[in-house]
């Protein structure tokens, strides 16, 4: 069993594909329940967040598990499968596990460096443990990589600064508005990004916040949150969106939503009440709709109003301010490296364990049925002798395999380690299924067939599925999966 990665993200699509492809937290468990009752994917877990969507699945079979999940993520998005295959990028095995690694470190992230993406790993890993979707393979690998992401963070200045997509687009937002401290804002959506803005909000001064959500006891305690902060806060069922706009300055949606949730109607009739209300014109007081949400919160119409800036996620994958030093890039993407290592080595050790074990029960089948004959051949020998040379036999026989099961386990953890298991379970005579060889990393290059499904070329002139990506991804071009 190896691991399957299928993604799209900011880095292989447009937004207008992000969007098409998105999964919410109420569409995950049903595709995860899909994948379960495939033929060829045993664990499955979906990390999805602002700007990608990840398929993790551990599967029998590479062709047949990405077909399988190939065919659901056409099906979720109504993409057809030329669309999809453009822009999603495959990872397998031991691939698959270094680019989880480089996602939860900030590496992969619109923002470099941002950390919210850990909290996303542990929240898709949660979400599909409660749903018993994860096994021994997937448990491990989200565990190492949250503990990479947590390494890179504590050990590198990647995110100093504390760089966020949040924290992004706030800054562009002063630039449009200048200093937003005495200022009114509004944070449409209670999630985890509402609670970042809220977060961001605090520190640069704001005076007044108001949280919209469609649940109103998760905005009040939002707006709990952020008068523990000393900010003047307010909480709005979603109903009331259009008066809490009229009052603001600067409304971040980060809703998660299926449709659009500010409307072209809503921003004339809450522009129209900011006039009346005030002496100044509506290019003299601006107003910036910074839109988090994928899909879009705010409609596409809305950035044409006299006045209004609407920052989104299109506008933030441009921004420079998105990068980090590359020092620290450098020294996270060695952490990366170091851990993936550590990882694959775990993994391989973990391979040999089943022939060891096989191992030394045949030696105890072999140590009881000498124990046998001996009480055959002397009936009368007294138990004591007879415990004794039981604990010698045992003794001879422990000390006999430690060197060569302690060192095969030391083997096992390097390239082509599984050669050494192989080669007990033949001197031996150890039944075939003992344990199962590493599988050796496949290059992959999926194309659509006549029928809708995902198909490789010949097993030994597969091109590496990245080339979903070329153009979009030159460094990693050529990386094998």
């Amino acid at each position: 069993m190896s691991i399957l990665l299928v993604g799209i993200s900011h880095r292989s699509a447009p937004v207008s594909i992000l969007e098409k492809v998105a999964i919410t937290d109420a569409d995950r468990p049903k595709l995860i329940d899909r994948m379960l009752t495939s033929s060829h994917v045993s664990e499955a877990m979906i990390v999805s967040t602002c700007n990608r969507v990840e398929v993790y699945a551990v599967v029998d079979a590479f062709h047949g598990g990405l077909a399988e999940v190939g065919e659901l993520l056409t099906k979720h998005s109504g993409l057809p499968l030329p669309d999809l295959t453009k822009h999603a990028y495959v990872r397998y095995s031991e691939a698959a596990a270094e680019h989880l690694f480089a996602v939860a470190s900030g590496l992969d992230s619109m923002v470099i460096g941002e950390q919210q993406v850990l909290s996303q790993i542990r929240g898709a890993y949660a979400s599909a443990d409660a749903q018993q979707a994860v096994g021994r393979t997937l448990h491990e690998l989200a565990q190492h990589a949250l503990r990479v992401g947590k390494r890179v963070h504590s050990e590198t200045g990647i995110d100093r600064a504390g760089a966020s997509v949040v924290s992004v687009a706030l800054d562009r937002s002063q630039q449009v508005l200048g200093p937003l401290a005495g200022r009114t804002a509004v944070v449409v959506g209670a999630g985890a990004m509402g609670g970042l803005a809220v977060a961001h909000l605090s520190r640069a001064g704001i005076g007044r916040i108001v949280v919209v959500n469609r649940t109103l006891a998760r905005a009040k305690r939002l707006a709990d949150t952020a008068r523990s902060h000393g900010v003047e806060a307010d909480s709005m069922e979603l109903s009331r969106l259009t008066e809490a706009m009229a009052s603001a300055d600067v409304v971040i949606t980060c809703t998660g939503a299926v449709g659009a949730v500010v409307t072209l109607a809503d921003s004339h009739r809450a522009l129209a009440e900011r006039e009346r209300g005030s002496e100044f014109a509506a290019a003299e007081r601006p107003l910036v709709f910074c839109d988090l949400g994928l899909p879009r919160d705010v409609e596409h119409a809305v950035a044409g109003l006299p006045g209004v800036t609407v920052i989104d996620i299109e506008t933030l994958q441009r921004d420079p301010a998105a990068g980090a030093a590359a020092d620290d890039t450098a020294a996270a993407r060695l952490i990366v490296a170091d851990e993936l290592a550590k990882y694959l080595a775990g993994q391989r050790m973990a391979e040999v364990t089943p022939t060891v074990a096989a191992l030394r029960q045949r030696a105890a089948e072999v140590v009881e049925a000498e124990l046998l004959r001996l009480d055959s051949r002397l009936p009368g020998l007294a138990d004591p002798e007879r415990d004794e040379v039981a604990r010698t036999v045992r003794r001879v026989v422990d000390k006999l395999l430690h060197a060569p099961t302690v060192r095969v386990k030391q083997l096992a953890s390097t390239p082509g380690g599984d050669t050494y298991a192989e080669a007990l379970r033949e001197l031996f005579e150890l039944k075939p299924g003992a344990a199962q060889a590493v599988a050796t990393p496949m290059e992959i290059s999926p194309i659509g067939d006549e029928r809708g499904a995902l198909r490789f070329i010949g097993d030994s002139e597969i091109a590496l599925a990245d080339d979903f990506t070329a153009g979009h991804r030159g460094d990693e071009q050529g990386q094998t999966a």
